[in-house]
């Protein structure tokens, strides 16, 4: 066989490159986690409280050197420590592939956290990775350690679509193989749909995303995991507005239940229906909400659910089904029928 090959034509050896499987496999490459600062983070902020009047930062010390905010305990939160981290997490999968339609898969974290240790902590990334739906992961930095479910600067309108681009920007740096890749990264990680994952105190953020944002047109799902203790009318009328884009799945514990019931009758109100157990498929239109056992889970719930791994569950099950392999259909052949055989001269009947 050898020298059979050797023997071949220039021609025909000149077509062997073409033929390599390396154009339709995925680029080989390491996952990426970085923490970097954003301007259009959520915070520090200095602007107006949620009523749009009262001062965010409504304590002042003596000197004037320190700033913070009166906690729902009657604690002092000071800026310095709590609200001054402008930090954002992005990951990319290995598995991520820039050639194919990409997902932004943006998570709002819970009371007492800081954004790295919850995403290790709850495995964010490796559930990401595993959900199969070619996402990257932005997860910004609320109120640092402390009970507070401020938005900051997403309580003004537009900033969540200029904390997208500016995602976008950030994340190109890292996907981008050469500078000739850039402008195509960038443009479909622009226009990429967005779907937002809340936990615990990360509902109030979400909800006013969905309301101010000034990227609705992008959002296509929320997924809720222990987080909605409050601002059920805006999640209603966001949800009426863009079930046909957008879906809106809750998982929960007794802890909101009450919220939960409240959201399900305003849905129920606008002639929305919703299930009661998890879809295995997700799509536009979906409202589920699924009560998933004691306060207990609260605290683990990202990781643990149940189900376990919620996010990887949900998200896997917005991936459209695989395309039906059309089977092509032999013709039918009329089969001809024997004739009966000519009648010569001499035959009587």
């Amino acid at each position: 066989m050898l020298g059979a090959l050797c023997l071949l034509p220039g021609a025909a050896l000149a077509r062997k490159p073409v033929k390599r499987a390396a154009r339709a496999a995925a680029p080989s490459r390491q996952a990426i986690t970085r923490v970097l600062p954003f301007r259009w983070a959520p915070f520090p902020y200095r602007g107006p409280a949620d009523d749009g009047k009262t001062p965010f930062l409504n304590v002042v010390e003596r000197n004037g050197r320190r700033r913070g905010r009166i906690g729902a305990n009657g604690q002092v939160l000071w800026e310095d420590a709590v609200y001054s981290d402008s930090g954002v997490l992005l990951h990319v999968p290995a598995t991520f592939d820039p050639r194919r339609p990409p997902h932004l898969v943006v998570f709002f974290h819970g009371h007492g956290s800081s954004v790295d240790r919850v995403v290790s902590d709850m495995e964010l990334t490796r559930q990401l990775a595993q959900a199969d739906i070619n996402a990257v992961l932005v997860a910004p930095q609320f109120a640092r350690e402390a009970a507070d479910s401020s938005p900051g600067k997403f309580w003004q309108p537009g900033v969540f679509a200029r904390f997208l681009d500016e995602a976008a920007l950030r994340l190109t740096d890292a996907i981008a193989a050469s500078r000739a890749e850039r402008p195509a990264v960038t443009a479909a990680l622009r226009r990429a749909p967005v779907i937002l994952v809340a936990f615990s105190g990360g509902y109030k953020p979400a909800a006013f995303v969905l309301e101010r944002g000034g990227a609705g047109s992008r959002i296509a799902g929320v997924l809720l995991l222990d987080a909605l203790y409050g601002e059920e009318e805006r999640y209603a009328r966001w949800f009426a507005g863009a079930r046909r884009r957008a879906f809106l799945t809750s998982l929960y514990t007794d802890s909101t239940a009450a919220q939960q019931a409240i959201l399900i009758e305003r849905l129920r109100a606008r002639r929305i229906t919703s299930a009661t157990a998890l879809p295995a498929a997700i799509r536009p239109g979906t409202a589920a909400f699924v009560a998933c056992g004691p306060i207990e889970r609260h605290g683990r719930f990202v990781l643990e659910g149940p189900p376990r791994d919620p996010v990887r569950v949900v998200l896997a099950a917005t991936r459209p089904p695989p395309p039906q392999r059309q089977v092509p259909r032999r013709p039918v052949v009329a089969s001809k029928k024997a004739r009966p055989p000519a009648r010569g001269k001499g035959t009587r009947k």
